[in-house]
């Protein structure tokens, strides 16, 4: 993969995410073979000028760097299982969605079969793949993701090794990925707010910017103070902020909106201030959540 030759890949996996991988490499010049349990989704890859191998086994003997997107390990364990006679000397790079654990127990599986291995998370719709807002992260092998990594630039510019733990990458994906989740609900409960007083959810959207632009900053502020196991209140306390909160659920719980998210939140708010919490900053809610108060 170093001779200055673009190196040929093997995708694995033609779902949304999987093909815009694959064209990703094909619009970069990659020798791209691919492989989909149903076949007929290669069909508009191959009209870009991709190799559709009909067995996952002749798809990862056909390319140095296999690249996998499946909907989940148990996917992956299968479609690799039919391929270990061609897995001694590939470098596998799966951005299949798994928790730390299956990566790392597919790390091992790998080795056993003469295969390097990488795990990745993509932070990124499959959209934006080969975009400047892709985001990929990668753990584990180093001399592997260092081969890859040319190849390995055309899904992200923003491609990051984060160390030699096969299942870091899943970690940090799983955590970053619970403020998306959690900022879905906001949004879902926003827009139903809204809504019910004869708000459009569009008129909200000039103001957004100023609201997400704060999440940065408290998240820093609040890995700071976590890691310093010191939690002032510097912008609020946690028994000020629970007086604001339960404010809106009131005002959401008048127009009959489901309010169980903010109720699982307010419990954990209680729960802080029952264990004498409540003069320190939101940060102290980290330890709350995670059991180490």
């Amino acid at each position: 993969m170093s001779d200055g030759t673009l190196t040929p890949v093997t995708v694995l996996g033609l779902g949304l995410m999987g093909s815009a991988i694959a064209r990703a490499f094909l619009a970069a010049g990659h020798p791209t073979t691919v492989w989909n349990r149903t076949a007929a989704k290669a069909d508009a890859l191959t009209d870009l000028g991709a190799r559709h191998a009909p067995s996952v086994a002749e798809a990862v003997a056909a390319a140095p760097l296999v690249v996998v997107s499946l909907l989940d390990d148990d996917a992956v364990a299968s479609a690799l299982g039919a391929a270990e006679s061609a897995l001694p000397g590939r470098i596998l790079v799966n951005l299949t969605s798994s928790t730390p654990e299956q990566s790392r127990t597919r790390a091992e599986w790998a080795g056993r079969h003469s295969a390097s291995y990488v795990d990745g998370a993509v932070m990124a719709v499959p959209q934006g793949i080969g975009t400047a807002d892709a985001l990929v992260l990668y753990s584990g092998s180093e001399s592997a993701y260092r081969t890859a990594e040319p190849a390995l630039r055309v899904l992200a510019e923003q491609g990051t090794y984060l160390g030699a733990d096969h299942g870091r990458a899943a970690a940090f994906d799983a955590a970053l990925v619970s403020v998306f989740w959690l900022s879905l609900f906001g949004v879902t409960l926003g827009v139903a707010l809204a809504e019910a007083e004869g708000i459009s959810g569009s008129e909200l959207v000039p103001f957004t910017p100023a609201l997400v632009g704060l999440l940065p900053g408290m998240l820093a502020q609040t890995a700071a103070q976590v890691e310093a196991g010191h939690y002032p209140a510097d912008d609020t306390s946690i028994s000020s902020a629970y007086e604001a909160f339960t404010t809106l659920r009131t005002v959401i719980a008048r127009h009959g909106i489901d309010t169980g998210v903010l109720d699982a939140s307010g419990e954990i708010f209680r729960r802080a201030m029952d264990s004498g919490h409540g003069a320190e900053g939101l940060a102290r809610l980290v330890t709350v959540v995670a059991g180490t108060r």
